[in-house]
């Protein structure tokens, strides 16, 4: 997160009375503290009329925002906070149902059929034909998707891999090749959507959890 987001979402934290989660543990920004449940915050900003989400949008994105509430604070051009708005899952769900669906199912299925295809003949074919394969070679195919460690503990040879062992990781590159070009790059909640959200200029805090009490009480 870049420096002057991570400002803006301490400041809608503590604006808005929300609790820090755990960071990158559940993939949630912050909780609301009501009666004893939490409910789950995406949290965003943005100093134009649209928001942006994030870089490569993957069917795991609909899981997580899966009945996640959205608090958005629209700042200036100084990063003073202007106004926010409030989207229930309810808002919002549509706009993440339309981007799921622009991600194709086919495409991230031939993540799971063409890999298995693969052969020796194709390690071979890529490699080179040679009883060992170098930490070198191995690199050559998955550049920066492993550790170090992970390298060294995926050696089934002294010092290197076996062709079997090659083949798992090209089948393992081709899935993420496959995964990464499926994925819909930066997708934005437009402004017309969040004209739709109410919006939050005063007693913020009171604010927010009187809109979120009253969607809980629309899905139950």
């Amino acid at each position: 997160m870049a420096v002057q987001d991570d400002r803006r979402e301490i400041e809608l934290r503590e604006l808005f009375q929300l609790i820090a989660a755990d960071e990158g543990r559940s993939g949630t920004d912050a909780y609301l503290d009501i009666a004893g449940d939490r409910v789950p915050f995406e949290l965003k900003s943005t100093t134009g009329s649209s928001v942006t989400t994030v870089r490569d949008f993957g069917p795991d994105h609909s899981r997580k925002w899966q009945g996640k509430h959205w608090l958005v604070g629209f700042y200036d051009k100084e990063q003073h906070l202007q106004y926010a708005r409030y989207g229930s899952p309810k808002r919002i769900a549509s706009w993440i149902l339309e981007k799921e669906s622009y991600v194709s199912v086919v495409d991230f299925s031939l993540a799971g059929i063409l890999p298995d295809r693969l052969t020796l003949d194709d390690v071979k074919s890529l490699c080179g034909d040679r009883p060992i394969y170098s930490l070198a070679d191995a690199r050559s195919i998955q550049k920066r998707q492993y550790t170090m460690t992970a390298y060294h503990q995926k050696m089934d040879l002294v010092n290197g891999y076996s062709a079997d062992r090659t083949l798992e990781s090209l089948k393992d590159r081709a899935v993420y090749i496959i995964q990464r070009g499926s994925t819909l790059n930066n997708p934005k909640i437009p402004a017309k959507l969040l004209k739709t959200w109410p919006t939050i200029t005063r007693d913020h805090a009171a604010t927010l959890r009187r809109l979120v009490a009253d969607a809980l009480t629309e899905v139950q």
